[in-house]
């Protein structure tokens, strides 16, 4: 007789990583465990990841951390329909993130052009705190296909007969 215990998977989790380089891998392997355990699709959460990566490193190289702290915020959630929202709270920057026109030989600038096609739809919420402005850039994932789901859709192509030909 197998025994089966149910688990608790969150539907919305958050947490702070320092403002650097190394708070990017560890959120990165929290939000892959939890989303994989709560069942999201593997293509919705190689999305995720992708998306976070860049919020998170937007974050630490554009802004500053959050005030008292040498940390952002990180958080992710699912509503009832199962749309994915994505986040990353830090201290603000001289400039509010808006997607760049990179030149072809630029060595970056192409963050929010990817989050643009990974997410259904993405801001930045601004607000200040008691003299403190927070800067909240976030983006929803569709809750069933990842990006080379909606790509081959969009292109109208069976990936499977293209994987068969090769």
């Amino acid at each position: 007789m197998a025994l089966v215990v149910a688990q608790q998977v969150p539907t919305s989790s958050t947490m702070t990583v320092p403002h650097g380089p190394a708070g990017v891998g560890a959120a990165r392997r929290r939000m892959r465990e939890e989303l994989l355990a709560g069942g999201v699709p593997d293509a919705v959460v190689d999305d995720a990841v992708l998306i976070l990566s860049e919020l998170l490193s937007n974050a630490c190289r554009h802004a500053r951390p959050l005030c008292g702290s040498e940390s952002v915020k990180a958080s992710w959630s699912r509503d009832a329909e199962g749309e994915l929202t994505v986040s990353v709270t830090d201290g603000g920057g001289p400039t509010v993130p808006l997607p760049a026109t990179p030149s072809v030989s630029a060595r970056g600038g192409r963050g929010l052009a990817l989050i643009t096609a990974l997410s259904r739809d993405w801001g930045v919420r601004t607000g200040p705190r008691r003299d403190v402005t927070e800067v909240t850039v976030w983006a929803v994932l569709p809750s069933s296909s990842g990006f080379s789901d909606r790509l081959a859709s969009s292109l109208d192509l069976d990936l499977a007969a293209v994987d068969e030909s090769a």
